[in-house]
């Protein structure tokens, strides 16, 4: 491996502060499962505050947070609709179908969003032989859709459909912040009108440990019930809770330089021979594109890591790359330059 290395993978590689080092060190602690870790508390107590909820519960992961916060919507048996590029149904190892019993049912992802139509029309009526649709969930920012963002109006929308049918709506906000920086609104305001919402401390916001589901009283208490029954009650939890509090206070509003290096990145990438993609469409930390160079994605993340820059296959024939606390402009810029020396020569092939 060269002696410089870009780490674009993924904004989980993010390393947590000084400050957040020298918190989890001092931190208050005492046995959480008892709601007894002062450090956790606050933690719970800021990030309700920041999402407009009654409450909130630290979980280990965005993965565990969605499930619990599914199963807390839902019972054994009940259809939960998703996006067909969700998170959820792609990189989440069935735990809603294996430890919730329940199904998902997919609808059209453009952009983020979900089709109105297609949504509304997925709806079972009550009959005998269909689940009952107990829960939406959606995505913001969406993975899978380039970091695409829903603004206000667009998870309004969805929750209107939801309410007509008596059906609740969870969000997947594991880079929420990074779609309110986007928006140029507070982190609440997209979680208004939703009833639960996860996001996650340890990607952009760069604490190395855990996440966040929030909603009303009564639904957390149901949450901290099935954390539990995950594994996730982790006693003495101030040491992980500490770098979120610190995270939150002070790692929200840089975010806007990860857009602004993702930008740039994109419109760098966008010059080369074989890349297809369209910088506009790149509005947070994340880089999708298509490689229609005979080398091939596969053959373009190799040789980019053997240059000393990492990113993944996102799906066949794309990559993804995500900057993130930790990358600077001159990383952005060394990125580029190695794939301009991969890609030039190489004859750009048909699509």
């Amino acid at each position: 491996m060269p002696d410089k290395v870009v780490d674009l993978r993924s904004d989980t590689v993010t390393l947590p502060t000084p400050e957040m080092r020298r918190a989890m060190a001092e931190a208050e602690l005492g046995d959480d499962v008892f709601s007894e870790d002062p450090t956790v508390n606050l933690l719970e107590e800021l990030a309700a505050e920041r999402m407009g909820k009654e409450a909130a519960v630290l979980v280990t992961s965005g993965t565990q947070g969605n499930l619990v916060g599914v199963l807390s919507h839902t019972q054994r048996g009940d259809e939960v609709i998703v996006g067909h590029q969700a998170h959820v149904f792609h990189y989440e190892v069935a735990g809603c179908a294996v430890v919730g019993g329940v199904q998902f049912r997919t609808v059209r992802n453009v952009d983020g969003m979900l089709d109105l139509a297609e949504l509304e029309a997925a709806i079972r009526p009550p009959n005998v032989h269909h689940p009952r649709t107990s829960l939406i969930c959606i995505e913001n920012t969406h993975n899978r859709d380039g970091g695409a963002v829903l603004d206000v109006a667009q998870t309004r929308s969805i929750a209107e459909v939801a309410r007509r049918h008596g059906v609740s709506v969870h969000l997947d906000g594991a880079r929420i912040f990074n779609a309110a920086v986007a928006c140029g609104v507070p982190a609440r305001a997209l979680a208004a009108d939703v009833d639960s919402v996860t996001f996650c401390l340890s990607k952009g916001l760069s604490a190395p440990v855990g996440s966040v589901l929030c909603g009303n009283e009564v639904y957390i208490e149901t949450a901290r019930k099935y954390r539990k029954m995950l594994g996730g009650g982790m006693r003495q939890a101030g040491i992980i809770a500490a770098a979120g509090v610190v995270a939150l206070n002070t790692m929200v509003d840089r975010l806007a330089e990860d857009h602004e290096n993702a930008r740039v990145l994109a419109e760098g990438l966008a010059e080369l021979p074989g890349i297809v993609l369209d910088p506009k469409k790149v509005r947070t930390d994340i880089v999708i594109f298509d490689v229609i160079s005979p080398i091939g994605a596969d053959g373009l993340v190799r040789a980019l890591k053997a240059k000393g820059v990492l990113c993944n296959v996102a799906a066949p024939g794309r990559i993804r790359m995500v900057t993130h606390y930790g990358i600077v402009r001159s990383d952005v810029e060394w990125a580029i330059r190695c794939a301009r020396d991969v890609l030039e020569g190489v004859t750009v092939g048909a699509r």
